[in-house]
């Protein structure tokens, strides 16, 4: 088999990690859990050997003081809205292929993955793999999503996604069998195994035996039409839509493949998610995962969630809190039964300030365009007093970058206009011709006040304290700062339509970032990234809607990302991460604070198995998903109560 670079390196470990230790279970050795067992006895629910894959996937325990653990008990999380209902998708972390604790892609749902030039990927589905319902999972549901959702014009208006398109033509899909599915690319597709992977996976099937009922080509027009109106859709796309979203995770009837499945209906102020009894994990010792019954999801206002938390009611939480919390969550922890852990963050900043190199306003725009202002405004923040303010001083400083533990981490991408110099930041200012105005701070070209409002969702407090800090500095520099909270999606909209000068995120997704991963959050390829959101959008849509770059250094990072999808060779990706990362240290694209933030994590001293050291990351890392919660038990574990 010819497989080249970087998709040799992943197949090899695809097959090494399942040939490591033999034998594997199998179905026949399979071990059912007691809460299935009167189901079984009654005959409403198959034996395990019908309920597994022949072949299922095997998770080995690896981390420090991680065992095989007792089946039982309900796992209580807590959140702020229901739509976080989708978090039970993120955590369970069911993937094509997943990534594991090493940031290693293994296949999961499938048995394999074969990969030749980089450009044909032939998939194998496990034998006798179930949905949650009971019914096969095989080819035909990616047939059934291929052919008629990616490419219906009703549901999907601009084709299939775009992590499917290479040069915006889609692949040859095709079914081998009733397990097996080819896609096949003219050029290689480095897009699309990290899709799979994705903490908001990118899938590529749906149940077909479910939702061929909601679809005219399957369905008879009038008992169609009798379930739109039903629903008080206005259409079928309408419906078909609602009901068919694995990643809302809204819809109790919705066959899933995910560790636990919804049992409560929405709208509703606690959710339980019960265990899938044709789920195709098993332990070590061929037990059927995951340990825990069922879980609880209970709804309350994010101000409420760290005190929930301090009071006990949550057996493992890290949403909903961060580093203001840990005094608080510290004084809880011995009475209520749990520990405190610090996850390190795996963002490039845990706060970024993005200018707006596509706001509308001229003036503003050429201002935001020198790279002098923006390399001004990074000197004129003191990341040492952020950092012992609002940290403790365990943060560390620099700029919006990849971290140390990064393969391509280099000192000055971190360092670069990152220390605290007013002075050097007042000449950059003064070279501007921004001269200060009877007040102390300075004026534009025109004369105009030269205030930088600062606009963010003000969902996190801590966000909003560091913009504070960074206002008196600022100041110091004659640069007059104003915080403007508001909801996140009119923040975001306001950015997409340039009326939004400066915004405040966090930094880079992926600071572990190495010469194989897709360095897409560097150059403008998205609508959401707040530094060129008209860019990205022209990118995104192939120039149908938005701006066409016009800048030389984002012109650069926009060539460098095309060179690197169009390479396999290891050393040319990684000459162009490094490129790419120097120009944005110069650049100062987005403006860093601080980073490697500790994110507290409360695990109750009953759940084993939650590793005592980890990275709490979106993307890699799903949260808590690259963990296995399914492996996730309870030392004092018990059923749940019958509902």
């Amino acid at each position: 088999m010819q497989v080249d670079c970087w998709f040799a390196r992943v197949l090899a470990v695809l097959i090494l990690v399942w040939l490591a230790a033999a034998p594997l279970p199998s179905a026949a050795d399979a071990i059912e859990p007691p809460a299935l067992a009167a189901r079984v006895a009654a005959g409403s629910l198959p034996k395990m050997e019908q309920r597994l894959p022949q072949s299922p996937a095997v998770v080995r325990l690896e981390g420090a003081g991680q065992r095989p653990g007792a089946y039982g008990g309900q796992l209580r999380l807590l959140m702020s809205q229901s739509r976080d209902t989708r978090m039970m998708v993120v955590y369970g972390y069911a993937r094509l292929v997943g990534y594991d604790a090493n940031w290693r892609p293994v296949p999961d749902i499938l048995e394999a993955i074969d990969v030749k030039e980089g450009r044909i990927f032939t998939l194998t589905l496990r034998k006798g793999h179930r949905w949650s319902d009971g019914q096969p999972f095989t080819a035909e549901d990616f047939r059934f999503y291929w052919e008629d959702v990616a490419n219906n014009p009703e549901l999907s208006p601009g084709g299939p996604d775009r992590f499917l398109l290479v040069d915006d033509k889609p692949p040859r899909f095709e079914v081998v069998d009733a397990r097996t599915l080819r896609y096949t690319w003219e050029r290689p597709n480095p897009h699309f195994l990290p899709a799979l992977a994705g903490a908001r996976p990118d899938e590529i099937f749906q149940p077909a035996h479910y939702l061929k009922p909601f679809h005219p080509r399957y369905a008879e027009a009038e008992a169609l039409a009798e379930k739109v109106a039903a629903a008080g859709q206005r259409n079928w796309s309408a419906l078909f839509t609602r009901i068919s979203n694995h990643y809302h995770n809204d819809n109790p009837d919705l066959p899933t493949l995910d560790p636990w499945v919804l049992t409560t209906p929405p709208p509703s102020s606690r959710f339980i998610f019960a265990r899938n009894p044709f789920y195709h994990r098993v332990d070590v010792n061929g037990r059927q995962l995951p340990y825990i019954d069922e879980v609880a999801l209970t709804i309350v206002s994010p101000q409420l969630i760290p005190v929930k938390a301090a009071a006990g009611e949550a057996d493992l939480q890290a949403r909903g809190l961060s580093f203001e919390n840990f005094t608080i969550l510290k004084q809880g922890a011995a009475r209520n039964n749990y520990e405190v852990r610090l996850w390190p963050s795996a963002r490039g900043s845990e706060l970024a300030l993005f200018p707006n190199l596509n706001v509308e306003n001229p003036t503003q725009r050429a201002l935001v365009r020198d790279a002098r202002f923006r390399q001004a405004l990074s000197l004129a923040i003191n990341r040492d007093e952020i950092s012992q303010v609002i940290y403790y001083g365990m943060a560390r400083l620099g700029n919006d970058t990849v971290l140390p533990a990064s393969p391509l981490f280099k000192p000055d991408y971190e360092e670069r206009y990152a220390a605290f110099d007013l002075a050097r930041a007042n000449g950059l200012l003064d070279a501007l011709g921004l001269r200060r105005g009877a007040d102390g701070f300075r004026l534009t070209a025109d004369g105009t006040p030269l205030e930088i409002v600062v606009e963010t969702s003000g969902e996190d407090p801590v966000q909003v304290a560091i913009l504070q800090l960074i206002t008196e500095t600022w100041k110091a520099a004659g640069v007059r700062l104003l915080i403007k909270p508001e909801e996140r999606q009119v923040l975001r909209n306001r950015v997409f339509a340039g009326l939004a000068l400066m915004s405040a995120w966090y930094g880079l997704e992926n600071g572990l970032a190495n010469a194989d991963t897709l360095p897409s959050e560097l150059a403008p390829t998205s609508q959401v990234q707040l530094s060129w959101p008209k860019w990205g959008q022209y990118y995104e849509t192939s120039g149908r809607s938005g701006e066409a770059v016009d800048m030389p250094a984002a012109t650069e990072l926009a060539e460098l990302y095309e060179a690197w999808l169009k390479t396999l060779d290891p050393a040319r990706r990684a000459e162009i991460w490094h490129r790419m990362l120097a120009i944005r240290a110069e650049q100062q694209f987005s403006i860093g604070t601080v980073r490697g933030v500790p994110q507290p994590v409360v695990v109750s001293n009953r759940l084993q198995n939650v590793p005592a050291e980890a990275v709490y990351n979106w993307e890699p890392g799903a949260h808590f998903g690259v963990h296995h919660p399914d492996t996730f038990w309870f030392a004092d574990a018990a059923p749940p109560a019958k509902r």
